[in-house]
């Protein structure tokens, strides 16, 4: 009886961050297991959390190099661990109960409209199906486009290698297994080939761009005047946000010939200008960029994706209405207006509270790295504001870091994925005014 009331009690905000919490626990002991490891000695507590903490909240961080350190088993667990993260705990644990042929109960429902960002109950199982069917389809079929490539170079473990980093760039997580030529090194050896760029691009801007709109493009094509205005507001920004920064990656920071050709140059700065939005590869050495494109990232990196995707950060729709809502003021307006349409007062107060929320934690947490660790502000910026975006990009100093710091990070993860708000609702549900 004492667990019916305490299920009763539960609210859609506090199912979903028991949610993450649980499948974090869990991840974590499967990771701890001697045969996750290639040594085949129990990793420590503290780092198989940080591990599974960064793949459930898709980040990429890590203590230890994936493809080096951790056995097939592990890897296999890590990639679990993202799927299901990037897909989300409710949405997963929904799709699991369809195939099974239970029913969804109206509070289950709530808990999925509140997982997926989406605006109404109603139509939210039919959703979902789209949702998996739509991620399975998208990362098997990239995975059959860059297998070619990386059963060229790494044999029949390429086939692996393709599936692996295919769902990691689709979740926006940024684990990679390309430890096996150098630790820590990503996407690099890459840099100039124009099908593994173009795919992974496409895989983190799809997975960006949010289930809804996926949904909208379905049903209206390319009718965008149907189209609901937040997947328009989505699209545009995404463009701007594209395109801007690749123009300025392209002629101020990759500029000189040590960048390689023309065409080298273009996917340097369009994998740089797509990848802090939250995806966590790189193929650019960050160690020769200036201090400006790092700057840059990390404005990036906090803008994030879409509400409802597998991308982090504040989200496109926050910058894109609070730019709206200052135009507004600039203008003499009494409200915001976006494509004919009135903006309400309480979404900019939303929008608002969203981004000081992470400005402040990445503040704070870049300021405890700062003096914790005695690093630089630039880095000790990048690696927190790389932490509450969910992103995964880091300047090399993460496995470094005492155990105070890895902490501070791990509860950035976890806030980024869960999002500020969804907390404080949580924690705020069982209060009366």
């Amino acid at each position: 009886m004492g667990v019916v009331l305490l299920k009763r009690k539960l609210t859609s905000f506090q199912i979903i961050i028991l949610g993450f919490s649980g499948v974090i626990l869990f991840g974590t002991f499967l990771l701890m297991l001697p045969f996750s490891s290639r040594s085949g000695l129990a990793t420590p507590f503290f780092e198989a959390l940080f591990t599974s903490t960064s793949a459930v909240c898709v980040t990429g961080l890590i203590i230890h190099d994936t493809a080096t350190y951790w056995s097939a088993f592990g890897q296999l667990v890590i990639l679990l661990l993202i799927q299901i993260g990037g897909m989300g705990v409710i949405t997963v644990a929904a799709s699991f109960a369809m195939l099974s042929g239970r029913k969804i109960s109206l509070m289950q429902r709530s808990t999925m409209q509140e997982a997926i960002s989406a605006p109404k109950v109603g139509g939210i199982v039919r959703l979902t199906g789209f949702i998996v069917r739509v991620t399975l389809v998208m990362e098997l079929l990239c995975a059959a486009v860059m297998a070619p490539v990386f059963c060229r170079d790494f044999g029949k473990i390429g086939l692996w290698m393709a599936l692996f980093h295919s769902v990691s760039a689709f979740c926006n997580a940024g684990f990679d297994l390309m430890g096996v030529r150098q630790q820590y090194s990503s996407l690099t050896y890459y840099a100039g080939n124009g099908l593994v760029n173009a795919v992974i691009v496409l895989l983190i801007l799809i997975g960006g761009l949010g289930f809804l709109t996926w949904e909208d493009i379905k049903t209206n094509k390319l009718q965008f005047k149907k189209y609901r205005m937040q997947s328009k507001v989505i699209l545009v920004t995404d463009l701007i946000l594209v395109i801007v920064p690749t123009v300025i990656f392209y002629f101020g920071e990759f500029h000189g010939s040590q960048w390689g050709n023309g065409l080298e140059r273009f996917w340097l700065s369009l994998f740089q200008a797509v990848t802090p939005r939250t995806a966590g590869f790189n193929t650019a050495d960050f160690g020769q960029m200036s201090e400006g494109g790092l700057f840059l990232m990390v404005m990036l990196m906090l803008i994030g994706g879409a509400p409802g995707s597998t991308a982090g950060g504040m989200k496109m729709t926050t910058i894109a209405v609070l730019l709206l809502s200052t135009a507004a003021v600039f203008r003499r307006k009494e409200d915001a207006q976006c494509f004919g349409r009135r903006i309400p007062t309480e979404t900019v107060r939303y929008a608002a509270v969203v981004m000081l929320m992470y400005m402040v934690l990445c503040t704070v947490g870049g300021l405890f790295l700062c003096y914790a660790e005695g690093l630089p502000v630039l880095t000790s910026l990048f690696e927190a504001g790389s932490a509450i975006a969910t992103v995964g990009l880091t300047l090399g100093v993460t496995p470094t870091l005492g155990a105070a710091a890895r902490l501070v990070l791990i509860v950035l993860m976890y806030c980024g994925r869960v999002g500020g708000l969804t907390l404080v609702f949580a924690a705020l549900s069982g209060m009366r005014p």
